[in-house]
């Protein structure tokens, strides 16, 4: 009997961290649905990338923090793959500034692409794979153990995100579907590289492991809770940061 296919959506995925997680899922034997909601141009070219590893891909136009939309990407995903087996909520967004200027409609535009388009995609996730069991990866942050100063609707966002899996594993998990969240540590990407040129030499000589992370280290850590291999645990949050916030503040010389 030939293996039924595993289907994998994974929201914000044009580029950044969505982008490797959802390559390295393809190199891992998943066909990935590749969401977007503005970056149609860096969607097709994760797809692209996908498909040249041997695997199929489709590319989903959708608002996570739209109800309708969302609703009909999974329909949509349905229609085309027949299920859904993981689902990976990466989508998100962030506004620097301090707390006392930030303005009301950027912190909703936050909560509403990072906590509550977890939420939506969440619940259509499991509405579909309730009678098959299934994953879902939410994508946290650092900011769900340690304050981010200038980033007060981000942090809230991923400390809710932590929140829900929670929540969700627990509710969800009589159906055989499993729900974690990986916390990443500083990360190289397009984005992270902007707030600092030397960025990784800045986060690489704080953080334990003397180096700081890649997309790659992000999508091992997806890969494993959506695999077999992970089967028996759910509700956890699995910090992938070099040991970076496991540190406290140490006021004498390390020997």
């Amino acid at each position: 009997m030939i293996p039924q296919q595993k289907v994998a959506l994974v929201t914000g995925a044009s580029r950044g961290v969505g982008r490797g997680i959802a390559l390295g899922l393809a190199t891992d034997g998943w066909d990935v649905a590749v969401n977007y909601h503005n970056d149609g141009e860096g969607a097709e070219s994760t797809a692209a990338a996908i498909r040249a590893q041997g695997r199929i891909a489709w590319v989903q136009r959708a608002d996570v923090g739209d109800a309708t939309q969302v609703r009909q990407m999974f329909q949509a995903l349905t229609l085309d793959a027949g299920h859904i087996d993981l689902l990976v909520n990466n989508a998100g967004v962030q506004t620097w500034a301090p707390l006392l200027e930030l303005k009301e409609e950027d912190w909703d535009r936050t909560i509403r692409t990072n906590l509550k388009g977890t939420f939506l995609c969440t619940r259509e996730a499991a509405l579909s794979m309730r009678d098959r069991g299934g994953s879902i990866v939410n994508i946290g942050s650092g900011a769900n153990k340690a304050p981010f100063p200038l980033l007060a609707d981000y942090c809230a966002s991923k400390g809710g995100i932590e929140a829900l899996t929670a929540v969700a594993a627990v509710e969800l998990g009589r159906s055989r579907i499993r729900v974690n969240c990986v916390a990443p540590g500083c990360i190289e990407i397009e984005r992270t590289r902007e707030e600092d040129p030397d960025y990784a030499g800045l986060w690489g000589g704080l953080t334990p492991l003397g180096r700081i992370g890649q997309v790659e280290d992000v999508a091992s850590a997806v890969c494993f809770l959506a695999s077999d291999r992970a089967d028996f645990i759910t509700g956890q949050t699995l910090y992938v940061d070099g040991g970076l916030w496991s540190q406290v503040p140490w006021p004498y010389e390390r020997r």
